[in-house]
């Protein structure tokens, strides 16, 4: 006699009892086995968090800084003097034009 032969014996109806009961312990032990994953994997990203806040540290907040020089041309392409200049003011440089051409007179920035 084979092993599963009691199974091969049972009727239609015990059969299908034992299934559900199977289904039910299965999918009690796959919830439980996710539960206890989701903790792990909770765990290890707050590990992960606290390690990376502890060896680098926070940026500073730094003030708006209002522009200082204008695109002529396109009033509303501004620069504040800070980064890479921009391309419109590069070319303007190259073509033989000073920088103070550009810059936002102090009268101007108080009435915007």
């Amino acid at each position: 006699m084979t092993k599963l032969a009691f199974l091969e014996a049972m009727n239609f109806d015990e059969l299908w009892v034992l299934h559900e009961r199977l289904t039910k312990i299965l999918s009690d032990k796959i919830a439980s086995e996710k539960l206890e994953l989701d903790k792990r994997l909770a765990q290890l990203n707050g590990a992960d968090l606290g390690e990376s806040q502890e060896t680098q540290p926070r940026r500073r907040k730094y003030p708006k800084v209002l522009p200082k020089y204008y695109n002529p041309s396109a009033p509303n392409e501004k620069w504040s003097g800070r980064g890479k200049m921009p391309r419109w003011l590069v070319a303007a440089l190259q073509a033989g034009r000073k920088l103070e051409d550009f810059r936002i007179d102090t009268a101007e920035k108080s009435d915007s």
